[in-house]
């Protein structure tokens, strides 16, 4: 059972955001960290594996400036390798051109399944998984709160509002967990150590068949066109009880339609 995660390396969220003005975006110029969110598909992912009897975990992730931080804190975990795509070319890429390059890079690793994090942290736009799958043209179950496998089959308990649905499909599939899916482990000494030396690829745009013209800024289908603070919250109106409030209360939710 090969299986890939999709990683995606943060600015720390302990450090206060900062914006690159010149390209509308978050700036990544600093350390990156392993988005926590992910660290439940790797998770997942091992625990697929071991119980398939074999296999490896790939982690296949978009970073700038060839950081592997977070990388090698999922290698600790115990993923065998990693795959990181950086290039100048890719600033700027929005959630279609992230998967277009993924979708690549995933399709060289041949994997049986691929699990990603429900969504991100940083964009929250939650659409990438669902645009690899069909890029890479396999069918998507998102949500997942409980995975196996059998029988050339993925079968899900996929989250509702309501519960959870049961869904199975073939292998090869884009599978995205929710928090809480289970518990990740914490990298040992030895998986810390052990991390350092584990291979981590890193292919150019073209091994990959793309040119800076399909992704990065240059390929994206939106653009940031500022960035503004969020305004104040006002204070709120105080009710002073003089036997009558109750008629203010309601005449309040009254004024707001809620009532």
């Amino acid at each position: 059972m090969n299986i890939v995660v999709c990683v995606k390396q943060i600015p720390d969220p302990a450090d206060p955001p900062a914006m690159d003005e010149a390209r509308g975006t978050l700036n990544r110029s600093g350390k990156l960290i392993m988005d926590d969110s992910d660290s439940y598909g790797v998770e997942m992912a091992l625990q697929l594996a071991e119980q398939a009897g074999g296999g490896e975990v790939t982690l296949v992730s978009m970073a700038p400036n060839n950081e592997t931080s977070g990388l090698r804190t999922a290698l600790a975990m115990g993923a065998a390798k990693a795959v990181l795509i950086s290039d100048e070319a890719l600033a700027g890429s929005d959630a279609l051109s992230t998967a277009k390059v993924l979708a690549r890079s995933i399709e060289k690793a041949n994997p049986d399944l691929v699990v990603a994090a429900t969504e991100s942290t940083d964009g929250y736009t939650g659409t990438t998984p669902v645009q690899l799958a069909e890029l890479l043209g396999w069918p998507s179950v998102t949500f997942a709160k409980k995975i196996s496998i059998a029988d050339g089959k993925v079968h899900v308990q996929r989250q509702t509002e309501v519960g959870y649905d049961d869904v199975e499909c073939p292998l090869p599939a884009v599978v995205t967990v929710t928090a809480g899916v289970v518990e990740p482990r914490y990298p040992s000494f030895k998986g810390i150590m052990a991390a350092k030396s584990k291979p981590v690829e890193q292919p150019a745009l073209v091994d990959l068949g793309l040119d800076a013209s399909q992704v990065g800024a240059a390929g994206a289908g939106q653009k940031v066109v500022s960035v503004e603070a969020a305004p104040q919250r006002a204070s709120g109106e105080i009710v002073v009880d003089d036997g009558d409030a109750y008629q203010k209360v309601v005449q309040f939710l009254q004024e707001l339609k809620l009532v």
